[in-house]
């Protein structure tokens, strides 16, 4: 599933094409993905000015200004194979490559085929949301008011609420391994299972070890541990372990230098270290951790 360096990938790659658009044309090919399209979704996004493009936790967040009435929130969840597609309107077509013009064709058929929301911008961009498994979903509220998805959410993760002193708070008392509390989107949001892993390789930290016991000084190594694995994660374009693409077509490489996460038994890349990493199950999710680096 998508975590916060893939959504905010899309985000990024969203936001130069669509905000200060208006929403020409909007289509449907069916009346759900995880639940039901909002009431009326078709008829609330056409005509509407898109003002921003942003992110919270895992969700995207477009501002919309409809033709009448107060301002919305559309909100996307990608779900496990969500991918926005952008088809600008003045994208080069692909070269005199016989090979490259088909890899450019096939990579077009795969993305339409479970196409199921397509937009049309008023400057002839095209914009396709696919889903294959349809695990994704999205909702419309009002800009001024609450939403059932973000309400209880934690702070982000790269913000200045989210600190030492926040966090020593948050672990108090509190007897979950410390893996669960990273992963509890009212405690921090946006964090998800592979980055988990990885901070707490570069913290020293074990992920079995309980919130309460993690003292001050682990806690001070954690949190630049979290902001630098998603920094570098945002900047290599996140992870593309099966599905995730951002809104280009482009993969993520940030795989490719993994430090533990889906590297069992392979030794630990830590200086003089003769361990080799493992795996365990916590709450239903493979954790993978350096058993002698990380305590």
């Amino acid at each position: 599933m998508p975590e916060l360096p893939e959504v905010e990938t899309v985000c990024r790659g969203l936001a130069p094409h669509m905000e200060g658009r208006i929403i020409r044309e909007v289509k449907l090919a069916r009346a759900d993905l995880r639940f039901p399209f909002p009431a009326d979704f078709v008829a609330r996004l056409t005509g509407a000015r898109i003002e921003r493009v942003t992110r919270r936790a895992k969700y995207l967040l477009a501002e919309i200004r409809p033709r009448e009435g107060p301002a919305q929130i559309w909100l996307s969840h990608l779900g496990m194979t969500g991918r926005f597609q952008v088809y600008p309107a003045n994208a080069p077509a692909p070269g005199p490559d016989p090979l490259a013009t088909y890899k450019h064709a096939l990579a077009d058929a795969v993305a339409q085929k479970h196409v199921h929301l397509t937009l049309d911008l008023d400057d002839a961009t095209h914009i396709t949301y696919a889903d294959p498994r349809r695990f994704g979903f999205m909702d419309l509220t009002p800009a001024s008011g609450a939403s059932r998805f973000l309400d209880d959410l934690g702070p982000e993760p790269l913000g200045n609420a989210f600190n030492a002193d926040y966090f020593f708070a948050a672990c108090a008392g509190r007897q979950s391994p410390i893996k669960a509390v990273l992963l509890d989107q009212k405690t921090v949001a946006g964090l998800g299972n592979i980055y988990v892993c990885e901070a707490l390789f570069r913290a020293g930290i074990s992920p079995r070890r309980k919130a309460a016991n993690l003292g001050r000084a682990r806690i001070e190594r954690l949190i630049p541990a979290i902001c630098s694995v998603l920094g570098e994660a945002i900047d290599a374009g996140g992870s593309s372990l099966r599905d995730f693409a951002a809104s280009d077509g482009q993969l993520g490489y940030f795989q490719h230098g993994f430090a533990v996460y889906d590297r069992a038994g392979a030794p630990c890349t830590t200086s003089g270290c003769n361990a080799n990493v493992s795996r365990i199950v916590q709450s239903g999710r493979s954790s993978f951790f350096c058993p002698a680096c990380q305590r």
